[in-house]
């Protein structure tokens, strides 16, 4: 029996290349945003793309952050992609405005380091050898990228007792690291585009759906 995905629809990212590629994987699609359809699929996928404010807005117009948080309350799997992996932390920081995020991880997101930006095109990571998300990928596996800013630094420490699930950290570099992919229980998150990834971002979407 296929599984049923949910693709948040709050205005923003490309919803039609993210509903092919994820259907590619044998999964039942379905672009919403009716909060009861996201909250009962097996898995919701929250896209994004553009300014982490105008994706807070309309994630909230949508009341997206309530929809991840109860999810994540019940064990429920959530995958972020690039704007809609930095919504995930507390805060953005874009052209010197503060932007509160959904907080279901410290730390901010901000500008890159870098002397070209933004971070365009095929780049390689550096995944956890106990990493589901990455199982089955060679080290000089590449996945694109289009981003200026970034998480670039991890602030929850994993042995603090804090939480249940140690996170899963994989990172790439664009004039210093940054974080590529987060696995931590539940929820998991790219800062690269999966479904413009060629055979490498579909074979990552199939290892999260099979993993539902």
């Amino acid at each position: 029996m296929s599984k049923k995905l949910a693709l948040l629809d709050y205005g923003s990212g490309n919803l039609h290349s993210a509903a092919r590629a994820l259907a590619r994987t044998g999964a039942e699609v379905t672009v919403t945003a009716d909060a009861e359809i996201a909250l009962n699929a097996d898995g919701l996928v929250v896209p994004g793309v553009g300014a982490y404010a105008a994706c807070m807005a309309g994630l909230k117009a949508v009341r997206g952050e309530r929809i991840i948080g109860k999810r994540l309350a019940g064990s429920r799997p959530v995958l972020g992609i690039c704007v809609g992996m930095q919504i995930l932390f507390e805060r953005g920081v874009e052209f010197g405005i503060e932007t509160e995020g959904c907080a279901e991880w410290p730390g901010v997101v901000e500008r890159l380091d870098a002397p070209v930006l933004p971070h365009m095109g095929w780049n390689t990571v550096q995944a956890p050898e106990d990493s589901v998300l990455f199982a089955g990928m060679d080290a000089d596996t590449r996945f694109y990228f289009v981003h200026s800013y970034a998480a670039r630094k991890w602030e929850w420490d994993d042995n603090s007792g804090s939480h249940l699930n140690p996170a899963k950290l994989t990172w790439s570099d664009h004039g210093g690291p940054f974080l590529a992919a987060v696995e931590n229980g539940p929820l998991s998150a790219t800062q690269f585009h999966p479904e413009k990834s060629g055979d490498a971002g579909a074979q990552l979407l199939r290892n999260w759906v099979a993993a539902l």
